[in-house]
């Protein structure tokens, strides 16, 4: 086991930046999740710690050996990082058993035929696949097979996991049942792993901290809580949570009073005494923000006794989902998405009047998209 640092790690394709300054600490035993959209560097960073590519700039260590320094030319191959790989493709070789599969990296290693016999045994019984042990890849489902590509990578019992979207090729409730496994693994074994997906979902309900990534820029490093309720950005804000977060255009306006109103046109809201304070204070009285919430803090008032300003807004559609509805409104032309609780019996076409918990929402600069408050 090891922690992994990035340090100033930059990565260059001819003209491209794929990674930009990336200062980046994973601590030992830590689950960390790579998010964001294609595109963004996760999987360039994640080949850059195992070795498949080699920095343009900045340093990599893997505990407390410096697998990568770009300023010194040093670099050790992957073979010599001690950490092991699982792929989105599983990346089994066909033509071996199980078994075989299982074992093929320790015989690599030339370990006695005794000791990767209890390993390969051990590991299977660890992952349910004990009785698989003599059939081939293309005998298994899809879900046996990325066992056997996590098993062949926990046989090694290497000092760090690194996983590029080991789950994409499952089908919706298998993703589920092996999200749920791949975590209670991964702290029953305590190994440092790094898990690279673009599914928000995954990295909020699988990673112990979360790292975004836009465009090769770190935007933000928290836990699953901290990057959702507390966003550094309009991207992270959008990007984490479903459906995500409402952005709206406003002013904000002081009346005669010293109270601070939210004006986006049509729709016009009074700020609670200590959010109008704060951002007196931070010098936005008068100026134009954007103003996010997250469907989730936006209530049909009928169903709550919360003391919450209202609105009325009108109902453009309606998604039943079983344990709670999504909701399209509109107030004039803004429009926005509310989470109401399955009992609200609201109806495409009919005004109703919804409620905005103040004190879950998000001011941001309009021009460097950064939050304020």
């Amino acid at each position: 086991m090891a922690e992994i640092k990035l340090i100033n790690v930059t990565k260059r394709f001819d003209e491209v930046e794929a990674v930009k300054n990336l200062n980046l600490h994973i601590k030992d035993g830590e689950f960390m999740t790579l998010l964001g959209p294609s595109g963004c560097g996760k999987t360039t960073t994640l080949r850059m710690i195992a070795g498949l590519e080699v920095p343009t700039e900045g340093k990599i260590y893997i505990g407390e050996n410096l697998v990568a320094d770009a300023e010194s030319y040093r670099f050790v191959p992957p073979k010599d990082r001690d950490i092991a790989m699982v792929f989105q493709d599983y990346a089994l070789y066909p033509h071996m058993t199980v078994y075989q599969n299982l074992a093929f990296p320790l015989e690599l290693k030339k370990l006695p035929k005794n000791e990767i016999d209890k390993r390969v045994k051990e590991v299977a019984e660890m992952l349910g696949i004990s009785h698989l042990l003599n059939r081939k890849p293309r005998e298994l489902s899809g879900g046996q097979r990325q066992r056997v590509a996590l098993g062949r990578a926990i046989v090694r019992r290497p000092k760090a996991f690194l996983m590029d979207e080991p789950l994409s090729n499952l089908d919706a409730k298998l993703r589920v049942r092996m999200r749920a496994e791949l975590k209670k693994l991964q702290k029953q074994l305590g190994i440092t792993t790094v898990y690279v997906t673009h599914d928000q979902v995954e990295a909020m309900t699988m990673g112990d901290r979360i790292a975004v990534l836009r465009n090769g820029v770190l935007q933000q490093v928290g836990t699953p809580e901290e990057v959702y309720r507390e966003p550094a950005n309009m991207f992270v804000a959008g990007f984490i949570g479903s459906p995500p977060m409402n952005f709206i255009e406003a002013s904000l306006l002081e009346d005669a009073e010293g109270n601070l109103w939210l004006d986006a046109g049509d729709l016009r809201i009074t700020l609670p005494a200590d959010i109008s304070e704060a951002l007196r204070e931070l010098g936005y009285a008068g100026k134009e923000v954007i103003f996010g919430i997250r469907p989730e803090d936006i209530y049909d008032i009928s169903l709550t006794k919360g003391d919450y300003p209202g609105v009325k807004a009108k109902v453009d559609v309606v998604e039943p989902l079983g344990s709670e509805l999504i909701v399209h409104l509109n107030v004039g032309n803004i429009k926005f998405v509310a989470k109401f609780h399955k009992d609200s019996k609201v109806k495409e076409g009919e005004e109703i009047e919804v409620g905005f918990d103040l004190k879950q929402a998000h001011f941001f600069d309009k021009h460097t998209k950064k939050v304020i408050l």
